[in-house]
């Protein structure tokens, strides 16, 4: 057992590297089908999402008025709205697949994941999902999960997960490395294959209850990162959803939502895991990463 757990330990290390070096070459050598879609525009977007954020962003809004846009379940706090337009999703998904038949290196999304894309790699971090989170998520999440950092969500992990029936045809239950997550449903068509919600991680119940949800095309689920869930198998066809975990260094800097301890740091790449060192000038250029070795 102990040499299984320093192995991943090793190939873990090894990820940071491993992604700049795919990174690069596809930055080189690929050529986009749609390269529109590299650079975030409000057409892209759900109308109903746009009046979303500028409810959000206008003076005197709060949490009562915001749920009058959402579609809320349980009291846990999880909440559906609209997000991409149908035609983008469409334009997208064509463009991910253009990437997975070319011959690009290729990363996996995790560890339970075995197709989709990782979206930084792609090159889709700067130009897309970073102004997604800052200037369109982050004023919702600042009202819906104030205790959660949602105000202050300052990095992100962005991938795409792919599920078919002669490939991942499902997703056990897990709870991720976010403070918030994002999950939209981007098509294709496919049948069954609804999410699971239970219990937080850090209060299972004995007997948990679960709350399953049908996934909507081009609309997205916001809820705890820390919130134990999973896929159920799809029937038919090919499903594929965009994952934004989102992170606040403010509240995780503090603990660690993975090994539940004070995160001791390493330098890393990038956004890293979403963790902070304490620097002089406050403004890192790297950033670092829990280690739990």
């Amino acid at each position: 057992v102990y040499l299984q757990i320093e192995a991943e330990v090793q190939r873990r290390k090894q990820l940071v590297h491993q992604s700049a070096e795919r990174r690069a070459i596809i930055s080189k050598c690929y050529k986009p089908k749609h390269p529109e879609v590299y650079t975030l525009q409000d057409s892209f977007l759900a109308p109903d999402f746009l009046e979303i954020v500028r409810y959000c962003t206008s003076p005197g809004a709060h949490l009562q008025g915001l749920l009058g846009y959402l579609e809320s379940f349980s009291d846990k706090r999880i909440y559906r709205l609209p997000v991409f337009t149908e035609e983008f999703c469409q334009t997208f998904v064509d463009e991910l697949e253009n990437f997975e038949q070319s011959d690009m290196p290729k990363g996996r999304p995790n560890t339970m994941n075995n197709y989709g894309v990782l979206l930084n790699e792609l090159g889709m971090d700067e130009g897309f999902l970073t102004p997604l989170r800052e200037q369109f998520l982050r004023p919702i999440t600042a009202l819906l999960y104030p205790e959660l950092g949602g105000s202050c969500l300052d990095s992100h992990r962005a991938f795409v997960v792919k599920y078919s029936l002669h490939e991942d045809l499902d997703l056990s239950s897990h709870y991720d490395n976010a403070e918030v997550t994002l999950n939209v449903s981007l098509g294709k068509d496919f049948t069954e294959g609804n999410l699971y919600f239970g219990d937080f991680y850090w209060d299972p119940s004995p007997v948990p209850k679960y709350l399953e949800l049908e996934h909507v095309g081009a609309q997205g689920l916001l809820h705890w990162g820390g919130q134990i869930h999973g896929a159920l198998p799809i029937g038919s066809g090919e499903r594929w959803n965009l994952i934004v975990w989102m992170r606040s260094s403010l509240i995780r800097n503090q603990l660690c939502p993975m090994c539940n301890g004070k995160p001791q740091l390493v330098e890393a790449e990038g956004f890293g895991d979403g963790f902070t060192g304490t620097l002089e000038d406050d403004v890192p250029e790297t950033v670092d990463v829990c280690a739990l070795w």
